[in-house]
């Protein structure tokens, strides 16, 4: 039975993913392309009391994020935004804000794919050593020949992407697996070239 897919990636293993700095994945946040989120427990914020997860403003916490790395690992947040609300509230209690730790802060896995989708990461073709895309497309093409020759095609498109993020489930331990509109935009010109085949 395959590992359900990733809920969330830490900075360090999204800077490992895409090949780049921790600065940038500030910079990224900061423009509202994703959220760096964390967990925290229960704190007041006036008469509102908030836990769990929160999303962290990363230029409050800018020395973290510094492209040389001489930065601290740790700092100290004083104002959050609950994962549902888009306003932030000053945390009041304790009073002096909360310390939080870069090993800590999270990028939902959602978000990650969503990114990754946006900027044609995944679409990237391998070409050797150090090749950008994290997911094996070209094994997901021989994966899905094979289902098709031995078994033909399921009864919907989205049982055959189900069935292809599944193989890349268990080639990965559940650890890199694409979205499912990733997949679609592979398998719909087969589908479709089949579809019509069998018309």
């Amino acid at each position: 039975m395959a590992l359900p897919p990733r809920t969330h990636y830490t900075l360090h293993e999204v800077t490992a993913r895409w090949g780049c700095n921790i600065a940038d994945i500030a910079g990224w946040a900061d423009a509202g392309r994703f959220r760096i989120v964390t967990g925290i427990a229960m704190v007041r914020c006036g008469q509102d009391a908030v836990a769990g997860k929160v999303v962290l403003s990363p230029m409050e916490l800018l020395p973290l994020f510094r492209r040389c790395g001489t930065g601290p690992t740790e700092g100290v947040m004083r104002r959050i935004q609950p994962i549902d609300r888009e306003d932030w509230l000053p945390i009041t209690d304790p009073v002096g804000g909360v310390p939080v730790a870069i090993a800590d802060m999270l990028i939902l896995a959602d978000e990650v794919h969503a990114f990754e989708d946006e900027n044609d990461m995944v679409r990237r073709v391998a070409t050797g050593p150090g090749a950008a895309t994290p997911y094996d497309w070209e094994g997901m093409n021989v994966a899905l020949i094979l289902r098709i020759h031995d078994d033909g095609l399921p009864a919907t498109q989205a049982e055959l992407i189900a069935e292809m993020q599944d193989w890349f489930a268990n080639q990965t331990d559940g650890e890199r697996i694409p979205d499912g509109r990733s997949i679609r935009r592979r398998i719909t010109p087969v589908w479709k070239a089949l579809r019509r085949e069998e018309a």
